[in-house]
């Protein structure tokens, strides 16, 4: 008989307070879903890892597993690096079938949990300022794929016009451009008595703290202009709850993702490249690192498998339901380095303006 299980499946982080945001959210996931067996693992620099969770699941007798990542954007971690860790323990466990669900992406839901955040911000605020007075700055992870880096234009935008604020800018952490620095340099030559800098991110770490730093740093350098630091996401429960639709999209036939402007399928302007590149992950030598300084490698449970990970998926129209073939032909090569303060570099395919003036190649030590 079947017996469907849930896994969430995250990035990780070596940040204890983002593990802990991450292992709530997971259990509030499985609350909603009371129905299914749930679990959860990281891809890197957390334990457990994405493998544990679902040695869990089969031995409580999973034989189906529908997984979903937990992320905002459907990038390289969503697109690549998950699939290739699931497609791998999939074929290593006969009778075992895994279903991949899609990203959050770009809900009604996750708008009105940012409109709140961004509303907690003002009324912490010692004087009131018109929104019309205001600059709204939306931070993004930043991405490889500029088609997860566009959604936070999008969100942005529907921020900007839902709320009424004077102007909007939208800045990224990594990756992309333009960084936290220049976005909020550019930001304060535009004459607004209020800026509010919203990372658009579930969990705090390493970079949401970053992003505050730098906002603090600009606020010094820039009195005359009044700075609030909106919350990030978090568990909110309706991220909880439009995390539990995307697994039931999974049973409903619905689970679609998005993908006219797949830098894998077409030939987005600048990435052309990276057309029909194999689905593989690099992250298997950062597999279980653990936040807590344990930084060794468990060699004989995590690197008993091929990392030669080529998948001839193909790329028709019905490409997306995720049966976990995953039905993209990506080869993600890892361009540039993440700054997650490790030793290692794994890299991606690079960016096309890895240069640019404002972007990550440019950045000095004191900037993001």
């Amino acid at each position: 008989m079947e017996k469907l299980g849930v896994m969430v499946c995250g990035h990780g982080s070596r940040d204890v307070e983002a593990i802990t945001e991450f292992k709530a959210v997971a259990a509030g996931i499985a609350e909603r879903l009371p129905e299914f067996p749930a679990d959860y693992g990281f891809l890197e620099f957390a334990r457990p890892i994405i493998r544990d969770g679902l040695d869990r699941l089969r031995e409580r007798g999973v034989n189906r597993v529908l997984a979903v990542p937990g992320m905002l954007f459907a990038a390289g971690h969503a697109k690549d690096d998950i699939p290739s860790v699931l497609n791998t323990y999939q074929a290593q466990h006969p009778g075992l079938t895994i279903n991949y669900g899609r990203e959050l992406a770009v809900d009604t839901k996750l708008l009105q949990v940012a409109a709140e955040r961004i509303e907690a911000a003002e009324k912490k605020a010692d004087r009131q300022v018109p929104r019309a007075e205001t600059l709204l700055m939306v931070v993004g992870r930043g991405t490889s794929d500029p088609d997860a880096n566009s959604n936070i234009t999008k969100v942005a935008r529907m921020l900007w016009e839902g709320m009424g604020f004077g102007w909007m800018e939208v800045c990224y952490s990594g990756v992309t451009f333009p960084l936290v620095g220049p976005g909020l340099e550019h930001a304060v030559k535009l004459g607004y008595k209020r800026i509010i800098v919203f990372p658009y991110f579930l969990f705090t770490g390493i970079l949401v703290k970053r992003i505050y730093s730098i906002t603090d740093e600009m606020a010094a350098r820039h009195p005359e202009i009044e700075f609030l630091k909106a919350d990030y996401l978090n568990d909110h429960p309706l991220i909880l709850d439009a995390f539990a639709e995307r697994v039931r999209e999974i049973l409903s036939g619905e689970n679609k993702m998005n993908c006219q402007l797949c830098k894998y399928r077409t030939q987005v302007l600048g990435f052309e490249a990276e057309v029909g590149r194999a689905q593989e992950s690099h992250h298997h030598h950062v597999e279980g690192i653990g936040t807590n300084g344990d930084h060794h490698h468990d060699h004989g449970h995590h690197h008993d498998h091929d990392h030669d990970h080529h998948h001839d998926h193909s790329h028709g129209d019905d490409h997306h339901h995720h049966d976990h073939s995953h039905d993209h032909d990506h080869r993600h090569d890892h361009g540039h380095s993440h700054d997650h303060g490790h030793g290692h570099t794994h890299t991606h395919f690079p960016h096309p303006h890895a240069d640019h003036p404002h972007g990550p190649g440019k950045r000095s030590p004191d900037r993001l």
